[in-house]
Order: structure tokens, then sequence, then C-alpha cells
């Protein structure tokens, strides 16, 4: 199935080797003396891009695949790290941008969907290593817009400069979901202490956490004792718009009460396998997993790949989560597993949003049903999480959202 996939995706491909994409602009924001944000207007996504720096001289370099530029690049006269653009073609079809600067860099990189008035936009930011300082502090601006018509003739005029607004952002969405509840009181250690009752005390925690950080908004799937089926809680974290799905939980082996330690883990790629299954099965439903596309018209196929691509980057994004989760998690407390695990939990089995499931402990072990009954405790685990998800959040590009970092 993998082939045949990837032979559907070459034909695909090759389908629209006439119909290269062009870029139509690019605009210059200055949000700090350190950080510029550059915005590149496309009339379609490239299948790929790549972006890279380079050392003696500085350079910061953009591929970008089937993709055509019609007139020199000019570096705006306020973008004043940059002494200069240029510009190239690559095997005949690829476009190199490159940019030589005055001193090093680092940059993150996202693609924002069209809306009422811009099409495809890839965003680089630039942040200058050595940070420069202000006198006076400034609110993010536009500096320039650079306009590229998709076919430009000799009488042609230069293009016009205006001063369109900051692309309109919204907040980061967690779903904090505390396991078991209600009639489920999931593990019950030797002393008494319950699972649900421990877990959603983290949960809340960890919802704090996230409420104070800017760019960020937490959601509690249960904030009391009630029971909630495992799939409406998946099913409420996509009608709240999550980005991140956190699932947690304390671990129990009753035939060994010396296990002890806390573990993370994602979503196993064959149970990943038979979750695309059963979305196949009811794809008129499917359209909010990729992006709004309809599933319905689409024959098993093309509906097959569109749901594997999207399942995909589902799992890459569970998996840098979920590793930072964990190595937060050291700090804190003893670990049961060392790397990141992978089982069939039906939480995490969403196609469309990166989900971890945490285990903070063994309940079952009375050493650290002791701990898991302590505030303090629960409040390290809680930050220990929390900081997990900020870091996940400061390297994984996600699109048209607001993150305030500290």
């Amino acid at each position: 199935m993998r082939l045949l996939i990837t032979f559907l995706l070459l034909i695909l491909s090759f389908s629209c080797l006439g119909k290269p994409i062009y870029l139509l602009d690019m605009r210059v924001f200055k949000q700090a003396a350190h950080k510029t944000r550059l915005v590149f207007n496309l009339d379609g996504v490239p299948a790929t891009y790549k972006i890279f720096t380079l050392k003696s001289p500085y350079r910061l370099v953009i591929d970008l695949k089937s993709t055509k530029l019609n007139q020199r690049l000019v570096a705006p006269a306020d973008l004043n790290f940059v002494k200069k653009i240029r510009s190239a073609t690559r095997n005949r079809k690829d476009l190199r941008l490159v940019f030589d600067l005055k001193e090093a860099v680092r940059t993150k990189s996202f693609w924002l969907k069209p809306n009422s008035t811009n099409g495809h936009r890839l965003v680089i930011e630039v942040n200058l290593k050595r940070k420069r300082t202000s006198s006076k502090k400034k609110k993010t601006s536009v500096t320039s817009w650079i306009r590229f018509p998709k076919l430009l003739k000799k009488s042609q005029p230069q293009p016009v400069i205006t001063k369109p607004t900051e692309p309109r952002q919204r907040n980061l969405v967690i779903a904090i979901d505390a396991g078991h509840g209600g009639i489920d009181s999931g593990a019950v250690g030797s002393a008494g202490v319950q699972e649900k009752n421990v877990v959603l005390a983290i949960a809340k925690e960890v919802y704090a956490l996230i409420s104070r950080e800017n760019g960020m908004r937490a959601v509690l799937i249960r904030n009391g004792d009630h029971f909630i089926k495992l799939r409406k809680r998946t099913e409420l974290a996509r009608q709240y718009k999550a980005d991140l799905f956190v699932s947690i939980h304390a671990d129990a082996y009753p035939d060994d009460r010396r296990v002890q330690g806390s573990s993370v883990y994602m979503l196993s790629r064959n149970a990943a396998s038979s979750e695309i299954a059963k979305w196949l099965a009811k794809k008129e439903n499917a359209a909010d997993l990729i992006d709004g596309i309809s599933l319905n018209d689409k024959d098993n196929l093309l509906a097959q790949v569109l749901l594997d691509l999207s399942m995909l980057n589902t799992l890459e994004a569970s998996a840098y989560v979920g590793k930072s989760i964990l190595k937060e998690l050291k700090k804190v407390s003893h670990v049961h597993a060392p790397r990141l695990q992978r089982a069939h939990f039906m939480v995490l089995s969403s196609p469309d949003i990166p989900s971890v499931l945490v285990e903070t402990g063994f309940i079952s072990n009375p050493d650290e049903e002791k701990k898991l009954n302590q505030p303090e405790y629960r409040h390290r685990l809680a930050k220990a999480i929390f900081e997990g998800i900020r870091e996940y959040f400061a390297n994984y590009s996600f699109s048209e959202t607001l993150l305030v970092r500290r």
C-alpha cells in the first residue's frame, strides 16, 4: 500500500509539471530590533521547500520547488541586516533565493493558509543571534511590500509599495484530558488514592500554567468527577479546535508494587493504520481531518492518500511533543520508560490532532502513591508537562497562531 501511495503521489506531481507556482510578493514586518518576519505570497504551495543558513559569509538560503520569479528581488533599505538578495533557477524549474547577510541569524518558518485578502504565504521569522539594543520600544509594523506580477512586460511600471495589515493570528489551543472519572475511578493505590482524582488535580495545574502563558489557551476535557467515553474525549478536542491533545493518567501494576516511574505514549503506526481505515469508511464526515477538504467525492485510493499524509504529519508532531515532555519529566521523577512509547490508546487516535498520553507514575507503588497524593509533587509534574508543551510550540511550526515566548 505504501508503494502504491508513493506511486500515486508521483503521478500527481508529474501532472503538475506544466503549472509552476509563482512568487507574487514579499512583505517585511519588523517586529523588534533583533526580529524580522518575511512573508512570501505565492499562488500555490510548492511540493517542498528548504531553508538553511551559511557562515563565512553569512547567508540565508531559501529553495522553493517548481516555483518561478519574473523580477529580481531588491533588499528594502530598512532591512538593514541584509546586504542584497539574489535569485537563481535550479534544476530548470526550482527557485533559489539567497539573502547575503551582515551577521548570523536563526530562522523559524511556517505556512499560512489563504484568507479573504491573501493567498498561500510562506512566513520566515528571522532572529539576529546577537540582539540589538533599541532606545525606544516600537510596535510591530510593516516596513515594505515588494510585488512580483505573474506576467512581467518591459513597459510595465515599477511595483507599488503598500502597507497591508499584519496577518490575523489566534491563540494556540491545548486540550488537557484527565483520565477516567465518575464511575470509572481508574487505578486505586493500597492507601486508597484514586487515579481519577490525582490526574484531575494535575490536569488543573497544567491548565492554570497554560492559562498564564501569552499566546496559549487551555481547555479541560473533564473539569469534574464525571465519566466521558474515550471517543467523546477526542471529539471534544476537535470541537475546541485543539492544536494539541494531552491525556494524563497514573499507571498501575499490582503484580509487582515495586514498579515505578513516569512514561509518555504516542499512537503506534499499526494503530494509526487501523484508525485511517475507520475514517475512510465514513469519509463523508472526515472533512475536518485534512484542513476542510471533503473526502466524500474522492475515490478510496485518493482519500487514503490524503488521510495517510494527514496522519503522518500528526504522528511526527506527536513524537516531537512526547519527547519534549519526557525530557522534562526526567528532571522531576524517575522514569519507567526512558524513551517515548507507542501504543494503541483510543484517546490518541485522532488523525488531525497531535496527541500524547502521560503516565505520571505507578499508583500501585506505595511510595509513588504517597507522592502523587501531595500537591507540591503534582505541581512539579504539571510544570514538567507544561514546559514540554511550551518547548514543542516554540520549535514546531504552527500557522496563523500567536505565541509570545519569554
